[in-house]
């Protein structure tokens, strides 16, 4: 997958759509297309195609599948965004993201579990 996997306004729309009805064939996601967002049957296959390329979905046999789930491509995203704006710091990210506000008892303590959960072993 590529580094920081942006998706155009059209991508993420017809990626909406696949990620609902997944799996799905083609010619069923042409009619999805083309009843809910207006779009021409070459529009749906250039968008698709789009985001194959980019390795979000995959249209063999005219049956498309995921392969990158929407909460994997965010975390994609995030982690590309946390790299080059903070230098793949994630405490600065947090002090950022916080703006000098007060965290709640709930915030902290899920933020603890989270680094447990993730934490390297020693």
């Amino acid at each position: 997958m590529a580094k920081g996997l942006q998706l155009t306004a059209a991508e993420e729309k017809l990626a909406a759509l696949i990620w609902r009805g997944a799996p799905l064939t083609s010619p069923e996601l042409v009619a999805i297309a083309e009843r809910e967002l207006d779009w021409k049957k070459s529009t749906t296959y250039t968008i698709l195609k789009r985001l194959c390329d980019k390795g979000v979905f995959k249209n063999e046999n005219a049956n498309v599948s995921v392969l990158l789930t929407l909460d994997e491509l965010r975390a994609c995203q995030s982690r590309h965004f946390v790299e080059d704006t903070f230098g793949g710091s994630l405490p600065k990210f947090i002090t950022s993201f916080a703006g000098g506000k007060k965290l709640t008892a709930e915030q902290v303590a899920e933020l603890k579990r989270l680094i447990e959960e993730h934490a390297e072993d020693d």
